[in-house]
């Protein structure tokens, strides 16, 4: 038998877990053989998750978090080292836009709110560091485990309208690599650190950006469709696979990579 992909009995953390690919990841994983640790900001989204996974696997777990602040992640860390007694991958899925932080169609960049913008950053980039710093401790003992961050398209295109979200994002693909080289020099080669950059895919935040109420796209929505190859938008469960392969064994000379899942996106010029 391969067991290159076998992610049975690992312990995954997941931030962000009631969101949409972060919330569809942590129950992939579930299915898989996986002990998943829910966390997100609201106790009663935490809970509805939680439950609603308990109909996939009873190895499920489940805390309010929020991932700005060092004194709660470490108590949640410390609840969860007692519980499971290892976490083997963090999944920093924890994100998100404002729109203080980004350039309307009928504004300029001198409309941008700084207190937005400083928040969008915080939210992204230090919402990735501070859990990577707490959940690397287990790590570091147990020499060995996996952590995945969430970049984005915008982290390397200058993508309009969305400042504040490209910047965070490519602050993430930077702390991806710095990460991954400071883990494996100081502590082994058995601690890697990986990134996967969804393309374009519907959920809650962008609904209304990409499409019109009867279905069909918006402006942007077909600027989308028309720059990506696959000429439609992702689904969810198509961040399952490159996710899976990233915290398997399959991927154990894989550090300090970011991973397109974005139908070609990132590679067609437009012409």
């Amino acid at each position: 038998m391969n067991n290159l992909f076998n992610i049975q009995d690992k312990v995954i953390v997941v931030t962000g877990a009631a969101g949409a690919l972060a919330g569809s990841t942590a129950k992939y994983l579930l299915k898989q053989g996986a002990t998943v640790v829910f966390l997100d900001l609201n106790q009663e989204r935490v809970d509805e998750v939680v439950e609603e996974s308990k109909a996939i696997s009873q190895n499920v777990d489940g805390y309010a978090c929020n991932v700005l602040d060092k004194a709660i992640l470490e108590d949640v860390y410390e609840k969860i080292m007692a519980k499971h007694g290892r976490v083997d991958v963090l999944i920093n899925g924890a994100g998100g836009n404002m729109p203080g932080a980004t350039v309307g169609p009928d504004q300029t960049i001198f409309d941008i709110k700084i207190d937005d913008y400083e928040k969008v950053l915080d939210l992204n980039i230090k919402g990735s560091v501070l859990p990577s710093l707490v959940f690397s401790k287990a790590f570091v003992e147990q020499k060995s485990g996996c952590i995945i961050n969430f970049s984005s398209m915008s982290s390397t295109l200058a993508l309009t309208r969305v400042m504040g979200y490209s910047n965070a994002k490519a602050a993430i693909d930077n702390f991806t690599r710095w990460f991954a080289t400071e883990m494996a020099i100081k502590y082994g080669d058995g601690i890697r650190v990986n990134a996967i950059a969804p393309g374009f895919f519907i959920g809650n935040q962008n609904r209304k950006l990409l499409l019109n109420d009867d279905g069909t796209y918006t402006e942007r929505g077909q600027q989308v469709i028309d720059n990506t190859p696959f000429r439609r938008f992702g689904e969810a469960e198509e961040v399952h696979g490159p996710i899976h392969y990233l915290i398997s064994d399959a991927a154990s000379f894989v550090t300090g990579t970011v991973i397109a899942v974005d139908g070609g996106f990132s590679i067609f010029s437009g012409v």
